[in-house]
């Protein structure tokens, strides 16, 4: 299984701290640093100055949505920084959701799983330098412009952040890799398998074709009681907050792992603005559930749990008590990658 690194997308954690672990991560061999983009940090700016701080580790964006730029711009976008990276560039694509979408880009949240299947086929057509005569559902495009750069690779991999049946079902159709987050892999061939086979079947392809990069929270701690206790207000974000009490993609995803009392319960409390209630609602199977915690020694077991299920890639969501620097760099070195540990 391949280890990697998401980093925070926030000043929450400081910025030399970001850097430093980039270039550890790069040096101890991991395979990987994907970056999310919300409303903090912009994705390629930054990917832009961890490629030339690193030499050999793979960049992504993880993910980028597809309604704040043009596929157009998507593809040239990524053509640049796979260049000034020498290859290694790797490009992560989502929808994300109404609020992002609308409240902060002002753009309309309409057809989104469209939208990212379309601005697939755009990106993989500005890659080729073919000359854009797209007609489809959501873009026309028939200026018959193409890429007027060389890329340096015509097909990058792009993988796709999906948790509805529909947006997984297109993982399983047309990406490289599916990017999963809260991913339990006791519930993957009860949730996922059938959703992604059904998508590779439209392409007459093999899942085998498809790589699945878990984005798995890791919480470093001896204290396993406040590693567990670290993470419950992110879960109670996403469980109760994230989305309407109509529409809550990770809600939904817990009532599919058999924690739909808790899950609406959550929900309400946090709804209700009682967040801290909701944080203390989430259960300790919960947090086991989608989550690793504790000493290393256990996180290092449970990774291996998840090469052992099938998964290929991880990114790991990496905490320590404190974001201490020093107890980031011990972390780094001791759940590295087989071999090259100091």
């Amino acid at each position: 299984m391949k280890l990697g690194l998401a980093l925070p997308y926030s000043d929450r954690v400081p910025r030399e701290l970001i850097l430093a672990m980039v270039k550890a991560a790069d040096q101890l061999g991991y395979d990987s640093l994907w970056l999310p983009e919300v409303y903090g940090w912009d994705a390629f700016t930054a990917l832009t100055e961890f490629a030339c701080a690193t030499e050999r580790i793979q960049l992504g964006t993880g993910i980028i949505n597809v309604f704040s730029r043009s596929p157009a711009l998507i593809g040239q976008t990524a053509a640049s920084l796979d260049a000034i990276s020498g290859g290694r560039f790797r490009l992560g694509l989502g929808t994300s959701g109404h609020q992002v979408v609308e409240g902060w880009h002002g753009v309309r949240y309409e057809k989104p799983i469209q939208r990212l299947r379309e601005t697939v086929e755009v990106v993989r057509s500005v890659l080729r330098r073919d000359r854009l005569d797209h007609q489809g559902e959501v873009f026309q495009l028939s200026g018959r412009l193409k890429l007027m750069t060389h890329p340096i690779r015509d097909r990058i991999p792009i993988y796709l952040a999906t948790l509805t049946p529909a947006g997984v079902e297109l993982a399983g159709e047309i990406a490289d890799g599916w990017i999963p987050i809260f991913y339990s892999p006791a519930h993957f061939d009860t949730v996922f398998r059938p959703q992604l086979e059904r998508g590779a079947q439209r392409a007459g392809r093999s899942l085998e074709d498809l790589s699945i990069c878990v984005f798995q929270q890791v919480v470093v701690s001896d204290d396993i009681a406040a590693a567990r206790d670290a993470v419950r207000p992110h879960l109670a974000l996403y469980v109760g907050g994230m989305g309407s009490r109509q529409k809550n993609y990770y809600n939904r995803l817990f009532h599919a792992y058999g924690l739909g009392g808790e899950a609406t319960r959550i929900q309400d409390l946090y709804l209700d603005g009682r967040h801290r209630d909701a944080a203390a609602a989430i259960s300790d199977e919960m947090v086991d559930l989608v989550t690793i915690a504790g000493p290393s020694a256990e996180c290092r077991r449970r990774l291996q749990a998840l090469a052992e299920s099938g998964v290929g890639e991880v990114a790991m969501i990496l905490q320590v008590p404190g974001d201490d620097i020093e107890a980031m760099r011990s972390a780094l070195q001791e759940l590295a990658p087989a071999g090259t540990a100091a």
